[in-house]
């Protein structure tokens, strides 16, 4: 009985242990230093090689998610991100995905599901720029919130939900 309450005890530890280690490391971490100004310096092309200037996007609340095609969470909240925009464009809203993948499988997705929203190839460079902008791991799909005035608001590493839209459209 001892062992078995033993062996009981151990299980929870480490079930414990791994839900806190998970938490830690799908929690967004600080901004770095000169990582906004980084940002909105940037220049990306888009799927088709048209040039895309990041600072074009400042003065606006933007909604940046980084994603793959060979992403399935990615994949799967593109749909709610174009009916974001849709939604809430007329009031202000951008939204722009940084596509860290290849030109030529971006442009075979858009084929299948067009976005109605701008979209960088920020190729696997973007990984590295997710990380400064507070992804901690590099982990996809992320999505970063700005404010008017070009400063990160919120952060999210994992698919977006319903509520995080609702909750960020209601920023000012």
């Amino acid at each position: 009985m001892q062992r078995r309450t033993l062996f009981g005890m151990a299980a929870v530890a480490a079930g414990a242990a791994g839900a806190g280690l998970a938490w830690w490391r799908h929690t967004p971490t600080a901004v770095l230093s000169e990582a906004e100004q980084a940002f909105w310096a940037a220049r990306l092309n888009d799927p088709q090689g048209q040039p895309l200037d990041l600072s074009n996007f400042r003065g606006q609340r933007l909604l940046v998610n980084f994603w793959a095609t060979w992403c399935p969470p990615c994949v799967e909240e593109l749909p709610m991100l174009n009916a974001f925009h849709t939604a809430h464009g007329p009031s202000g809203w951008r939204v722009l995905g940084l596509a860290v993948d290849q030109p030529k499988a971006v442009q075979t997705f858009m084929q299948r599901l067009p976005l109605n929203f701008p979209v960088g190839m920020a190729g696997f460079s973007g990984v590295e720029l997710s990380r400064t902008l507070g992804n901690p791991n590099g982990g996809l799909p992320f999505t970063v919130v700005f404010d008017s005035k070009g400063v990160v608001r919120h952060q999210k590493v994992g698919k977006v939900s319903e509520a995080d839209l609702s909750a960020w459209a209601g920023m000012a």
